[in-house]
């Protein structure tokens, strides 16, 4: 269903655009960033979410291949024909990924918005500057988004220490890394970890963002390829349902508390090393956790904003109520201070 996406978009009211740098940047009415996420960011949530005025997010390595990527890109454009960009996440990995061949593919098939994350965007700045590619890189640090700046990123994503995923080995929460990264920076910056409602969209461009990402709010949306019970689960969850892994082994990420993540901090504590735990974290487990609804199947990441969604909605509904929120959020206080 080629229109099925913009259809649902069109028949919902419509909220007035919330303009900031990074709206102006790149042509998005609301400054909403589905987050990156493993075998979650396909081309109908990608889609659902720039349709609704966001900026959507297909994630390049869930493509088994850059020909498959290529395809999801195309499905992509089926779906909507606003804005959306393309992770490219550079990790260790336990088999080899061809990066040189997925950023080609996503250059071809005329992105011109990529996301960047794990290790410095470095190796692919020339390539992207020279195809008017423009880069968004996920950092956890002021001193690593001072030198993404320096390399010429078009705008920074700053990861507080209340991300899913890997929130790097320092630890500051939002609230202290969001503002210090403000002070330290001249081009667009985007919050990340902890945001999942309109009340942290207010804060924070009240701290001194140009806007949010959310990842874990998008994973309970309609739209998110995964089961049932895994957008459930995240309902049920409180913010205490979270695991620190690897932090022994200063590559520290935040996964759902279940039994295997229970594991692995168990054999990493009692003096365990990553050989020792590579059979119970290895991606293809994870998977099976989103494609086979079983919790704990493997690993997956979800950040400590789950104890603050509610419900499964579609993605449209979703970026509605938060632009709507963060309206009412910022005239209350603006009435408050009168």
């Amino acid at each position: 269903m080629p229109n099925a996406v913009r259809s649902m978009s069109e028949a919902a009211p419509s909220v007035p655009r919330l303009r900031t740098r990074f709206t102006e940047l790149l042509g998005i009415e609301y400054p909403v960033v589905q987050g990156g996420m493993m075998w979650v960011g396909r081309a109908e949530l990608a889609a659902a979410v720039s349709e609704a005025g966001g900026l959507g997010i297909v994630t390049a390595l869930t493509q088994p291949s850059p020909a498959e990527l290529a395809r999801e890109i195309e499905r992509t454009r089926k779906l909507t024909d606003k804005p959306f960009g393309v992770n490219l996440t550079i990790l260790p990995t336990i088999t080899p990924q061809p990066y040189d061949e997925y950023r080609r593919a996503i250059v071809d098939s005329g992105v011109t918005i990529v996301e960047t994350a794990g290790s410095s965007p470095a190796p692919h700045m020339e390539f992207f500057t020279e195809h008017h590619v423009r880069v968004i890189h996920k950092c956890t640090s002021v001193r690593h988004a001072v030198k993404a700046e320096r390399l010429g990123v078009a705008a920074v994503s700053i990861d507080g220490f209340e991300c899913a995923g890997h929130p790097g080995e320092d630890d500051v929460p939002g609230l202290v890394l969001i503002p210090a990264a403000a002070d330290a920076l001249t081009i667009p910056l985007i919050a990340s970890g902890g945001f999942c409602d309109g009340r942290g969209l207010a804060a924070a461009l009240a701290l001194g963002a140009d806007g949010v990402n959310m990842g874990t709010r998008f994973l309970c949306s309609a739209e998110a390829p995964v089961a049932e019970s895994v957008k459930q689960r995240i309902v049920d969850a409180s913010e205490l349902d979270t695991r620190l892994i690897f932090r022994q082994l200063r590559n520290t990420a935040r996964v759902a508390r279940n039994a295997v993540s229970d594991e692995v901090v168990r054999i990493l504590d009692d003096g365990g090393t990553f050989p020792d735990v590579q059979p119970l974290v290895t991606g293809a487990r994870g998977r099976l956790v989103f494609e086979d609804g079983d919790l704990d199947a493997g690993i997956w990441s979800v950040g400590l904003s789950q104890g603050l969604v509610r419900d499964v909605a579609p993605a449209g509904d979703l970026m509605r109520r938060i632009v709507s929120e963060a309206r009412e959020v910022t005239l209350r206080m603006t009435e408050r201070l009168a």
